[in-house]
């Protein structure tokens, strides 16, 4: 991608996490980066085009961030260590991996537009399967994976939409009190 065509993605993000969907106007975005509405057109193919690239950037990073600090830890780590990185890793700032702002945005979105809808539950589905993955070894079945998966996902949602959403330090302690039930062992070595 080119510098300037990331620049308009990443204003997106920004306007989208503040202002929801309806703020995500190629006026106002290409005001709040000095560009010209010529520049927009040079990378997009109008303003659904725009919508399409913007909500394929939303789910990447939201995919990826989740894959990559799972990824930060050694291979062999087990359930509790990737889980506590995890936890480590919430806090305040734009790429990390609760941004309670733009979730609520993009679940907004999402009740009112199907393609939309479709993105989101395709990011739900990563970022559980992402962690089923890192149980898995550590319960006897797919569903117990799944639902062990299930639990820090849904309370990070949870955090997220209610008004104001769960701030940083807090969800972390909420997390921190989970950290003790993740078992010690993987299943196949526990009696």
């Amino acid at each position: 991608m080119s510098e300037a065509r990331d620049r308009w993605l990443d204003e997106g993000i920004r306007v989208l996490a503040e202002e929801g969907a309806t703020g995500v106007r190629i006026d106002r975005i290409a005001a709040r980066l000095g560009l010209s509405k010529g520049s927009f057109h040079h990378h997009f193919d109008g303003a659904e085009g725009f919508k399409r690239d913007l909500l394929a950037y939303v789910e990447r990073l939201s995919t990826q961030a989740l894959d990559t600090a799972i990824a930060e830890v050694a291979p062999d780590a087990d359930a509790r260590t990737v889980l506590g990185h995890l936890t480590a890793l919430i806090e305040p700032r734009d790429a990390g991996l609760y941004r309670p702002e733009l979730d609520v945005a993009v679940r907004a979105w999402a009740t009112s537009d199907a393609e939309v809808r479709d993105v989101q539950a395709r990011i739900d589905e990563a970022r559980i399967a992402a962690l089923q993955r890192v149980w898995r070894p550590y319960v006897t079945t797919e569903a117990e994976a799944r639902t062990a998966a299930l639990l820090p996902y849904l309370l990070s949602v949870g955090a997220s939409v209610v008004t104001p959403p769960v701030g940083t330090r807090e969800l972390r302690e909420l997390f921190e009190l989970l950290l003790p039930l993740v078992p010690d062992e993987p299943a196949a070595t526990r009696g």
